[in-house]
């Protein structure tokens, strides 16, 4: 694998990077002066990045990381506060609501690799992942309550589904940082790892959702995003069930497991 935290100097600030080895494809935000802040131009490139992800039937599963000493400072505050005075403002605050329910429900599982701290807006987009794994060195915040700022719904509502109520309320209302031993406490985490070990325990998870059948985990993916969110789709979930009892995943998951190998799923 190739080594991620550590680009050249023509590549210390830039759009996110798109890397694909396999089946897997990393997307590293890539502004490292700034702490991987991002900037109304990263939006745009995150979603061409989801659409060509979602495109590459041999892609399946996404590894969201950052360059440097951080994972990312958030939402660009400058941005927003130039835009506080007109209605360009509401545009930039959907824009990156947009982007970040987008990454919540990408059809390929998600990783984040909290290489660093992940601050403001950037918590929301490391929550949308389905698995975060960062170093123990990492700390977050939340400081919508300092700025003055109410968080929009869909971030609070992922807050609250995927944490708690209490949390949400410790995060949001105390703008508060905690480190890493709390993050993994309340769930942010779903595993902390020492530096030199996080490309290990990324990869090795990798590698377990990429053998998966990727029909299956979508679907499943799917219902377990709906029901958080109290909107699952019953009969649709009900309907690609019954789909997968015909379906060509598990006539070879049923049969590998029999001859006692992997699977080798399709497209």
């Amino acid at each position: 694998m190739m080594k991620r935290d550590a680009p050249s100097a023509a590549e210390t600030a830039s759009p996110p990077v798109l890397d694909v080895d396999g089946a897997r494809a990393t997307i590293r935000l890539n502004r490292p002066k700034h702490l991987n802040r991002l900037q109304p131009d990263d939006l745009d490139a995150l979603l061409e990045l989801f659409d060509r992800i979602e495109a590459d039937s041999a892609i399946r599963v996404l590894v969201l990381t950052g360059t440097g000493r951080a994972f990312s400072a958030g939402y660009d505050l400058g941005s927003i506060a130039e835009r506080a005075d007109n209605a360009e403002e509401q545009t930039a605050g959907s824009a990156f609501e947009i982007v970040v329910n987008r990454l919540e429900d990408l059809a390929v599982p998600t990783i984040c690799r909290l290489n660093g701290g992940v601050y403001g807006g950037s918590t929301d987009l490391a929550l949308a992942c389905d698995f975060r794994i960062g170093v123990d060195a990492c700390e977050m915040f939340m400081p919508a309550a300092r700025l003055g700022l109410h968080y929009y719904k869909s971030g609070i509502k992922r807050y609250v589904s995927r944490l708690g109520v209490d949390n949400a309320k410790k995060l949001f209302l105390t703008a508060e940082k905690i480190g890493a031993a709390e993050m993994l406490r309340i769930g942010y985490l779903t595993a902390m790892v020492p530096a030199e070990a996080l490309d290990e325990e990324v990869d090795r998870l990798a590698t377990a959702l990429a053998g998966n059948a990727p029909v299956a985990m979508r679907g499943m993916k799917r219902a377990i995003n709906e029901f958080a969110r109290g909107t699952m789709d019953e009969e649709a979930a009900d309907r690609r069930h019954r789909d997968s009892m015909r379906s060509a995943e598990i006539k070879e998951g049923i049969k590998a497991f029999a001859e006692k190998r992997p699977p080798k799923f399709g497209a």
